[in-house]
């Protein structure tokens, strides 16, 4: 049995010796180069709440609120989030078969002081999504899923791009 198990394990050797030796590690967590941080996004927003979420969420950050602005680190400005629902394609009589979900989000990061850190960066995702009238109710929670999924990538890009600031 133990011969058998040697076999069956002695081809995954040289891969895992590879990887090891290649420097593969997992993601490890963002490390910031700041500690407070003012964010203009609504507190009621979809994703402002998300935002908010995975910033808090680091154990790294402080939010601060608007009346503190200036004692924080950096600024993150979100100038717009725009939501789009397109209609790429039509039936035979004309109704609704396809579309496509649009999500685009515009943001920068600064210093209290205007010291531009990361320039006015625009992020876009899109989804398709079909259409029957049929199935209404179930695509509008389709929809409304897909949004969420977007906002997620979205948010995550973001939080990507926060952590290779490196000077402030």
């Amino acid at each position: 049995m133990k011969r058998r198990h040697f076999i069956l394990c002695a081809p995954s050797l040289p891969l895992a010796l590879a990887l090891g030796g290649c420097g593969f590690e997992l993601r490890q967590p963002v490390k910031f180069a700041f500690k407070t941080v003012y964010l203009t996004l609504p507190a009621n927003s979809a994703l402002g709440v998300e935002m908010r979420r995975n910033l808090l969420g680091s154990g790294q950050l402080q939010l601060l609120a608007a009346a503190e602005m200036l004692k924080s680190d950096v600024v993150l400005e979100v100038f717009s989030e725009l939501r789009e629902r397109v209609v790429v394609g039509l039936n035979a009589s004309g109704q609704v078969r396809d579309q496509q979900l649009r999500l685009r989000i515009k943001f920068r990061l600064r210093t209290p002081a205007g010291k531009i850190l990361i320039p006015d960066v625009e992020l876009f995702q899109q989804r398709d999504l079909s259409f029957t009238e049929t199935a209404a109710l179930s695509k509008e929670i389709e929809e409304a899923s897909l949004y969420r999924e977007m906002q997620t990538d979205i948010v995550q890009q973001i939080m990507r791009r926060l952590g290779a600031v490196r000077e402030l």
